[in-house]
């Protein structure tokens, strides 16, 4: 899969942090369930590689990738425990020469005109807005479509059901990102239920 692969999988990629990993197949299974295909577990807690490792062994359905990720020890890991694609919340030389060398997708965070150059400048035209809502979102993405027009984002950062259909409403945009798919909260209750539920309501609303 390249960038566009992954961001064409689902109008909403679900940015999941994981406490622990033990929850990561029941998870697959309920957003699945809801009708999203696509999991983006982030690098932030001591599950997430174990996690993304779990799902990618056992269910080839779902499309898991790592979040979060910062440098190349996280990139080789990520790698190492199966993520078929990687998003981080930033961009620099050494992650964009290191995909490269990897062969595998990568969506780089931007949030300033500078930084959406080195991307298109360097190859990438798959770029995901962070956080989106404090760097301007949609009006930072319609500003973007002037010199950047062939570039396309996924914002993510204070996206929400709320606001979704907005952000999809521009060319610019192929999916978002968000967390409110997966609260915290229902992860600790083991209400998957409710995942399930608040994934198909996200899908039903988009126009």
């Amino acid at each position: 899969m390249n960038a566009l692969d992954v961001m064409k999988i689902s109008p909403i990629v679900p940015v999941i942090a994981l406490d622990d990993e033990n929850d990561a197949l029941r998870l697959a299974e309920a957003l699945l369930e809801g009708g999203i295909s696509i999991m983006e577990i982030t690098l932030r807690t001591p599950a997430g590689l174990k996690a993304i490792e779990a799902i990618a062994k056992a269910m080839p359905e779902m499309h898991v990738g790592a979040g979060t990720v910062c440098n190349v020890h996280d990139m080789r890991q990520a790698i190492e425990h199966g993520s078929g694609f990687l998003f981080s919340p930033g961009i620099s030389q050494e992650l964009i020469e290191s995909a490269k060398a990897y062969k595998i997708a990568f969506i780089p965070g931007v949030a300033t005109a500078s930084e959406v150059m080195l991307a298109q400048n360097s190859g990438l035209m798959h770029a995901k807005l962070f956080p989106a809502t404090v760097a301007g979102g949609v009006s930072a993405l319609k500003a973007f479509g002037g010199p950047f027009g062939e570039m396309r984002f996924c914002p993510t950062g204070g996206v929400s059901l709320s606001n979704l259909n907005d952000f999809l409403a521009l060319e610019n945009v192929i999916c978002v990102g968000g967390s409110w798919i997966v609260p915290k909260e229902a992860l600790v209750q083991q209400d998957f239920k409710s995942i399930t539920a608040l994934t198909k309501e996200a899908l039903s609303t988009i126009r």
